[in-house]
């Protein structure tokens, strides 16, 4: 039953008047979590070297909310992150969802048609959120988004630096703020306490390109021990005793006598040897 309201012309249903209301509302939601989305992308972008295509890891647990909040994945999914996606899993996060039956069968077909990364658990899978944390190690070196509704794998994830956490709520999704962990270590690269992972890789192919890797790296650090060698044999010769005499100075009230020497004329007219004659 609809309930009127009057207005100075006619009639108008609530339920008309207020419709216009909820989609100015929703469309305003929106443009602010694109907004906010865009802002924590280039946070990541710049500190974490973040680049596309963005590789989004999904567990069950999303897939589930997706399918029962009637989300396309692979259509909502690159518009909202404003780029190219790869859609990930794992082969531990597939196991779980066989293991856990037909309720979870419909996000079965759906993470089977993500692409599968290599995780190291394929003789022996483990839980899905164990198999996501151990891909992502300490640091992310990988650069990979998450996408789960799983708390107990959100707060591993939280003490990660550098791994943007996707999720879905009322029937959205959503990107996570930066955790504390990620602004943390972000204020100690400024403050030069830590090297970025891009300071890391550019190092890394410097020293590729110049052919020096970690061991000769070890090599120049460590000192080379000197062999004894034998001593030379010109210092071993003994000293003479008697050195060169050294010239005799002259005082100074004594002049340098000069020699003058003249020269004889024989009879002939020829010049003899000249004498000498002290003056």
């Amino acid at each position: 039953m609809q309930v009127f309201e009057e207005t100075p012309h006619q009639l108008v249903p609530k339920t008309e008047a207020f419709s216009g209301d909820g989609q100015q509302h929703s469309a305003t939601m929106g443009i602010k979590r694109q907004k906010q989305a865009k802002k924590t992308i280039s946070f990541y972008k710049y500190n974490f070297s973040f680049r596309e295509p963005f590789q989004i890891l999904f567990d069950g647990t999303f897939c589930q909310a997706a399918l029962k909040n009637k989300i396309q994945i692979k259509e909502q999914m690159p518009k909202y992150l404003m780029g190219e996606v790869q859609l990930c899993t794992t082969n531990c996060a597939l196991k779980e969802l066989e293991t856990l039956g037909k309720e979870l069968y419909g996000a079965k077909i759906i993470l089977q048609r993500f692409q599968v990364r290599r995780c190291p658990h394929f003789k022996d899978p483990v839980p899905a959120s164990e198999c996501l944390l151990s891909m992502l190690g300490q640091t992310n070196p990988h650069h990979y988004f998450v996408a789960t509704q799983d708390h107990t794998l959100t707060a591993g994830l939280k003490k990660i630096p550098g791994v943007p956490l996707l999720y879905i709520i009322l029937n959205t999704m959503v990107l996570d703020k930066p955790c504390q962990t990620s602004l943390d270590h972000v204020k100690a690269v400024q403050l030069g306490e830590l090297v970025s992972p891009a300071q890391q890789q550019s190092i890394c192919s410097l020293k590729e390109e110049q052919g020096i890797s970690q061991k000769d790296g070890e090599r120049r650090g460590k000192k080379r021990k000197r062999k004894r060698s034998n001593p030379n044999p010109l210092s071993c010769l003994k000293k003479r005793k008697g050195g060169p005499t050294p010239p005799k100075k002259t005082e100074q009230g004594e002049k340098r006598k000069r020699i003058r020497r003249k020269k004889r004329r024989t009879e002939g007219g020829d010049m003899s040897a000249p004498a000498v004659t002290n003056t």
